[in-house]
């Protein structure tokens, strides 16, 4: 199969394919970082003993896991204008990509936190901290080490997702490929190299990931 591919024009569209990673790379960026935000404000509200706080979060968390990015994504670019709010096409993908990754990352601070003994909660209470002191000084650092591992995985899910906004007229990784695909004729070699470099962002991840855990099995480590 490798034999039938025009190596060739591959190579000539290489400029197109780093412009179209590096887009990618910069738009899961922003998006992992509002996700991050997101998750944990709707992390924080979820723990909350009051059921008018803790409610909104639940069901945002509830109405984006069970509902398709694409549906989302397609909501944020149709519905938005009728509102009169006018955004570029990057800007909706990385709000959309934010908020759907923003629930799962609250989840997996969620799960974090609660893998941490109540015990330990307790404790910090009697010793006269505050909620907020005994989150920031006790509960999350040591809830980090469990947390990262499935931050990277969801890192590594959103970068794909990304490949949706090509659907709106983004410029990323999917969008140079299908423009290889539709102009000259070649789907085979424009879809191989955009697999080629997701993959290489994937595997980037993934030693991420590696050394992360290696580097917390260290004695004294976080």
């Amino acid at each position: 199969m490798l034999s039938n591919l025009n190596f060739r024009v591959i190579a000539e569209t290489l400029p197109d394919f780093w412009g179209g990673l590096v887009s990618t790379l910069s738009i899961s960026l922003a998006a992992f970082a509002g996700a991050l935000a997101i998750g944990v404000v709707a992390c924080a509200m979820s723990l909350q003993s009051s059921r008018v706080v803790r409610a909104p979060a639940v069901a945002y968390v509830d109405v984006v896991r069970a509902t398709p990015l694409l549906a989302q994504l397609y909501f944020l670019y149709f519905g938005l204008p009728n509102f009169g709010v006018l955004m570029p096409e990057i800007m909706i993908g990385i709000v959309a990509l934010s908020i759907n990754s923003g629930a799962y990352v609250s989840e997996i601070i969620r799960s974090g936190i609660h893998s941490i003994p109540r015990g330990q909660m307790e404790a910090s209470a009697s010793s006269g901290m505050s909620y907020w002191q005994q989150m920031r000084l006790i509960i999350l650092p040591q809830a980090l080490r469990p947390m990262v591992s499935p931050l990277i995985g969801q890192a590594i899910v959103l970068v794909k997702d990304s490949s949706l906004l090509s659907l709106i007229s983004v410029l990323e990784l999917t969008r140079v490929g299908q423009t290889l695909a539709n102009d000259r004729f070649m789907p085979v070699e424009g879809l191989a190299s955009t697999a080629a470099c997701y993959l290489l962002i994937y595997y980037g991840l993934k030693l991420a990931a590696a050394a992360w855990v290696r580097l917390a099995q260290r004695p004294g480590r976080c």
